[in-house]
């Protein structure tokens, strides 16, 4: 019966551990320990890491750590074992003084998970303290006729332990006369007195030594002890008494220094020196002496020191008065300290995850706040908010913990930085505030292709530009940073006229700067497509294009061509033919002609260089027709030789020149004949012909100077005879001066202005031409022999000497004779 009992027992504790352990698991992830006091360092406190539900090796590997705000850190985390341990000694009376539970809580951080654990760990009481009275002796006046039963307050025995370690009773040596009584207050504190059983005889025995021995309930059991002496006085009947067995007063912490408090009063009834009240704290802590001052005439209480209601909350003062005898009175004084809202809340931030990249998802943590208001109430209680339009929000976690999430979208390319400020503003009035200021870097991504201004792009390149020439410079921007942002330029693979595109175009990868790399020719093509791609260094790349399109500009680098007349290949010249009955105006022939340049640089005009005859043809200027310009004349020659230029209107222009050989007759057998007659001469004698003009212009000069030289011999002679008649007398004073019209200086210098010779070769032609202009004498010098001149040159006419030009560009020099000087 009795082992079915004790089944029946363990299963429900079986049951009830397990009850326990469930709704344990279901609270908010509070975990708790017991540990006992004054531990070695090291000491294990519990496997954190199995209650965590963690390997040992996981602690650090998540980045598992203890945080707590503002103290000294008491355990610490074993990441070999997994297990929690002390991080020094613990003094519970230091740090729990003499509440009932020592409770030590704190949070633990597992950092990738961002989740907070709370840990509240009760520290358990030792017997290390024995009981101690804040004296070794207490003198104790009794006058002698004080009555049996009359009680006389001890010092009491301080035990900083608690619970069965702490103060348990007092003990008093054996006497006679005393017997000891020990009370207790409200607080559960045991004082004790020292009663009188007996009256006093001072004659008897003036002074009674007594030990007072206190104890506690530890084990083993700890005592202290104090020497009372006891001193029997002379008669006074009659101690103090106090209005108040106990003063209560609430004040603010705030108040300043030396603000009155209250006032304690005893009186006493007898007179004289035994009726004289003095007033003194009884017992107190010293740090609660310090705060306070007590004038011990008038018993009034002052404030000493400024009030801290987050350090002390209430005081407990206890007053003695005594008179002039050996009585006195105790009284208590309560002082209760309210809060006022002197403190800011304080924020700490635990964690900050910066930098963020740009694509995290929405409610990702961004930081771990701590929030604390050391005032009380509504003075304590912190609401946090975070200021301006931030993608970012705060979420309460447990205890005085938030996180910051992201709300919204990051994208780096609008904002890369942002400067939050965290406000915690506490229920007070008014209420105090505080910022905390962090930055967050946001993280780029490769987000962004490389993009250019516009998608399509030209530019203009003179033709026969030299090979390398700078073309055009394309800018491709990204908005992302470092390797993201890195453009690199390439050009899309295409051919163009059956080669490669890169034969023609080349670009640097980094400036994005096109170079030419043939010379272009505007005859062979005029634009050129190409299609250039900016491609980022960011994974994966990102890449945009745009086409770029460029055109060739023409430059005056052709000269026109002649397509007609055409030069015949056999070495014949062409002829084309003219009536003689035709009108002025007649269409003889048209000279076409093209330039593979274009506009201004493919504009035509024709000119009439050369013409056997002038004033007998005339050329359209934009044309190119061979009209006649006057009726054809019997002496017109049946050959004519014509040179028509073509020139283009470039910069500079480039000109091309043809010779059209005209033929004047009324029938094709009479042109036939006719050219049968016009046979070119050998060149041999038409080298042969040049010489010999050549040598006759000389021999012409050397005559004409020779002559001159002679006139202004005889000139100079007829000079000098008239002087010498006019110094014998002066005989011809009466002649003429008309008679120096021939041979006169004015004539000579007419005759130099007026006369001069013209000389037209053709560099490599078959017939060369001179050109004898008639001289235009003055009035003052014709002679017979200028006339004879004049018929040998006229003898130097179209008829023996045959004119036939060719398209090369001529040659040709002028000599003039002026007194000695000459021209070439």
């Amino acid at each position: 019966m009795a082992a079915r009992r004790n089944r029946s027992h363990r299963t429900a504790l079986v049951l009830l551990c397990l009850f326990l352990r469930l709704s344990w698991e279901a609270e908010a992830r509070q975990i708790r320990y017991s540990v006992p006091e004054e531990l070695e360092k090291g000491s294990f406190v519990g496997n954190i890491a199995k209650d965590l539900g963690l390997e040992p090796w996981e602690l650090a590997e998540r980045g598992a750590r203890i945080v707590s705000r503002g103290r000294t850190q008491l355990f610490a985390l074993n990441p070999r074992s997994g297990s929690l341990v002390t991080a020094d000694r613990i003094d519970r009376e230091e740090l729990c003084a003499q509440s009932a539970r020592c409770l030590v809580n704190f949070n633990i951080l597992v950092e990738d998970r961002v989740k907070l654990f709370g840990i509240e760990i009760e520290v358990t009481d030792i017997n290390d303290n024995a009981p101690k009275f804040q004296a070794e002796n207490v003198d104790v006046k009794i006058n002698e006729n004080v009555a049996p039963g009359m009680r006389f307050p001890l010092l009491e025995a301080v035990d900083p332990d608690v619970g069965e370690n702490s103060l348990q009773s007092y003990q008093l040596s054996s006497n006679k006369h005393f017997s000891l009584a020990v009370q207790s207050r409200a607080s559960g504190v045991k004082y004790p007195e020292l009663v009188l059983e007996h009256a006093l005889d001072r004659e008897e025995e003036a002074v009674h030594h007594l030990v007072l021995t206190a104890l506690d309930g530890g084990d083993p059991l700890l005592s202290g002890t104090v020497l009372i002496s006891v001193t029997v006085f002379d008669t006074n009947d009659n101690a103090p008494v106090f209005t108040l067995p106990e003063y209560r007063v609430s004040v603010l912490e705030n108040l300043p220094v030396g603000t009155h408090l209250l006032r304690v009063t005893a009186t006493d009834k007898d007179e004289g020196a035994n009726g004289e009240v003095t007033y003194s704290f009884r017992k107190s802590p010293d740090t609660q002496l310090l705060k306070f001052q007590l004038n011990k005439n008038t018993g009034e209480i002052k404030l000493s020191e400024d009030l801290d209601y987050e350090e002390t909350d209430f005081y407990e003062l206890e007053i003695q008065a005594e008179d002039g005898g050996a009585y006195h009175a105790m009284a208590k004084v309560f002082i209760t300290v309210e809060d006022v809202n002197d403190n800011s809340p304080e924020v700490t931030v635990t964690s900050l995850f910066s930098p963020l990249l740009e694509d995290s998802p929405l409610g990702t943590v961004i930081a771990l706040l701590n929030v604390h208001d050391p005032d009380s109430g509504q003075n304590g209680q912190v609401t946090c908010s975070i200021s301006g339009d931030l993608p970012f929000k705060l979420e309460k976690s447990i205890d005085s913990y938030y996180r910051l999430v992201t709300h919204r979208t990051l994208d780096r390319e609008q904002v890369s930085s942002y400067n939050i400020t965290v406000t915690a503003m506490d229920g007070g009035n008014p209420p105090l505030l505080t910022d905390t200021h962090f930055t967050l870097q946001v993280a780029d991504i490769n987000d962004n292709p490389p993009t250019f201004s516009h998608i399509s792009y030209f530019t203009y390149i003179l033709e026969n530009n030299p090979r390398g020439a700078s073309i055009f410079s394309v800018t491709a921007l990204d908005p992302d940073s470092k390797e993201n942002a890195q453009v690199i330029y390439s050009l899309a693979e295409n051919t163009f006229q059956e080669a490669p595109l890169s034969s023609y175009i080349s670009i640097n990868s980094d400036t994005g700067v096109l170079y030419a790399l043939r010379s272009f020719d505007y005859e062979q093509f005029r634009d050129l497509q190409i299609q250039v791609i900016a491609t980022d260094s960011g994974d994966p790349p990102l890449s945009s294009n745009m086409s770029l399109s460029i055109f060739v500009l023409d430059q005056n680098d052709n000269a026109p061509e002649i397509l007609y007349p055409t030069l015949p290949i056999d070495g014949s010249t062409g002829v084309e033919l003219a009536p003689r009955y035709a009108e002025p105006g007649y269409l003889v022939t048209k000279v076409v002609a093209v330039d593979r340049d274009s506009g201004q640089n493919a504009w035509l005009s024709y000119h009439l260089l050369k013409a056997s005859e002038p004033g007998l043809f005339q050329v359209g200027l934009h044309t190119g027709e061979v009209r006649t310009a006057r009726a054809l004349l019997d002496r017109d020659a049946l050959k004519q030789s014509l040179v028509v230029a073509v020139q283009d209107h470039g910069q500079p222009p480039l000109s091309a020149t043809v010779t059209l050989t005209v033929a004047i007759a009324d029938s094709i057998p009479d042109v036939l004949a006719d050219l049968g007659s016009l046979e070119a001469p050998r060149d041999s004698q038409a080298s042969d012909l040049t010489l010999y003009l050549v040598v006759a212009v000389a021999a012409v000069s050397c005559v004409f100077l020779a002559f001159v030289i002679v006139l202004l011999a005889l000139r100079l002679r007829r000079w000098h005879a008239s002087r010498l008649l006019q110094a014998a007398g002066g005989g011809l004073l009466g002649a003429p001066a008309s008679a120096s019209q021939f041979v006169g200086v004015d004539g000579v210098r007419a005759f130099l202005q007026t006369y001069s010779h013209e000389v037209s070769l053709t560099a490599g032609s078959r017939e060369s031409h001179v050109i004898f202009p008639q001289p235009n004498y003055a009035d003052t010098l014709l002679s017979q022999e200028s006339c004879e001149k004049k018929d040998r040159l006229s003898l130097l006419d179209d008829s023996k000497f045959p004119i036939e030009d060719t398209p090369l560009a001529p040659v040709s020099f002028t000599l003039f004779k002026n007194y000695n000087w000459y021209h070439f």
